[in-house]
């Protein structure tokens, strides 16, 4: 059964290094969804900016965030676009 999808993007603030093997696992775990992912190092901070464009359905980028945001030293944020893809079933 497919679901309508939305499109989203999702900004990621890492404070603790050791919090980005996880990361990228779950990140992995979603692939089949996400667009797009620029990381950016901001050495002056001792922290790293992720973002992610995505398209999936709203409960699957909520389960993402969800995992994302009980890592110790990451933050996270979501918007939402207007874009929602219907799909017949």
């Amino acid at each position: 059964m497919a679901a309508d999808t939305r499109v989203a993007v999702i900004g990621i603030v890492i404070e603790k290094d050791e919090s980005v093997g996880a990361l990228n696992e779950i990140l992995h775990e979603y692939a089949a969804y996400i667009i797009g992912r620029m990381g950016i190092p901001y050495r002056e901070r001792g922290i790293n900016i992720v973002s992610i464009a995505i398209d999936a359905p709203q409960d699957t980028i909520s389960a993402l965030t969800g995992k994302i945001g009980k890592l110790p030293g990451i933050s996270v944020k979501t918007a939402y676009s207007s874009v929602v893809t219907k799909h017949e079933e």
